[in-house]
């Protein structure tokens, strides 16, 4: 995406819109919190071709696997770059648009109980594809699985906060949630936070669970929070009528509903089923339009 120059009333981590509607303002006025203003949307997507594609796709270089969730951050990556209202957020009570897709989600060090976390951030670029987005992400989630424990970052960073005495920390906190409002927490504190990327997305059909409903949060700039759940088969009714065994993902989306109305929403989510039906458009950069005629 092109950066375009600041001016005054932008933030560094996006550009003030001055021109949204009376509604849009106001509203950003009225329900100054994030969680008051959530909406979710629950959907299933029909991946059967998704999972035929990358059937194929992992024959050819069986040493290294590209998952079903690579392809989801692909599809909402170019979802987002194509329906820009999705990259803005609110704070401080305006509207604001951000110059990058940057879409986060936690990465388990190791699959048991009381495991630590790692956060993960992917900055989407225009010449991304499957290809290289899924190298990243692999790449990126080997060398964190490498130590047991937080490397540094917005890791190493949350870690010192909890060894602050209880009052100190509160004192502190109540500076930073100051400092957010106007735009101004240092870039240690917010590089590499998923509270503040375009779509926070959390994996849980990699824990065998159902997408559920997760809440977004006050602080930072996030406005989408994703769910993903378990691959499973389901009887479907396909357009001619017929009943057809399909492979099936459930979703949910819980977005603010400031940055656009549900129309916007539900003809966005049209982009990512359109996306599954014909995965080969996943080897196409994302920067490069769909063609998908929105109906």
């Amino acid at each position: 995406m092109t950066k375009k120059k600041r001016r005054w009333g932008d933030r560094r981590d996006g550009r003030w819109v001055r021109d949204v509607t009376g509604l849009q303002c106001v509203m950003a006025n009225l329900m100054p919190n994030r969680t008051d203003s959530e909406v979710c949307l629950s959907d299933k997507f029909d991946v059967t071709e998704l999972v035929k594609y990358l059937e194929q796709k992992n024959a050819s270089h069986p040493d290294y696997k590209t998952t079903l969730f690579h392809c989801i951050l692909v599809a909402v990556a170019r979802m987002v770059r194509e329906r820009n209202y999705l990259n803005r957020f609110i704070q401080g009570r305006r509207t604001y648009e951000r110059d990058e897709i940057t879409l986060s989600f936690v990465a388990k060090r190791r699959f048991a109980d009381g495991a630590d976390e790692a956060l993960m951030v992917l900055t989407a670029r225009d010449d991304d594809t499957l290809d290289t987005v899924s190298r990243r992400i692999v790449g990126d989630i080997r060398e964190t699985r490498k130590s047991e424990h937080s490397t540094g970052g917005i890791d190493s960073a949350v870690d010192a906060f909890a060894k602050i005495p209880r009052l100190l920390l509160m004192f502190a906190i109540r500076v930073i949630r100051w400092l957010d409002f106007w735009g101004l927490v240092p870039r240690a504190l917010t590089d590499g936070d998923p509270n503040y990327t375009t779509v926070l997305l959390s994996n849980l059909g990699s824990i065998k669970c159902p997408a559920v409903y997760h809440h977004l949060n006050n602080y930072g700039t996030n406005s989408i929070m994703v769910t993903i759940g378990t691959l499973h088969k389901e009887e479907l009714i396909m357009e001619d009528g017929t009943k057809q065994v399909r492979d099936v993902v459930d979703f949910c989306a819980t977005l603010d509903e400031r940055i656009a109305d549900g129309f916007y929403f539900a003809r966005s989510l049209k982009l990512i089923r359109y996306i599954f039906a014909h995965p080969e458009m996943l080897d196409q950069p994302i920067g490069e339009p769909s063609g998908f005629e929105y109906k």
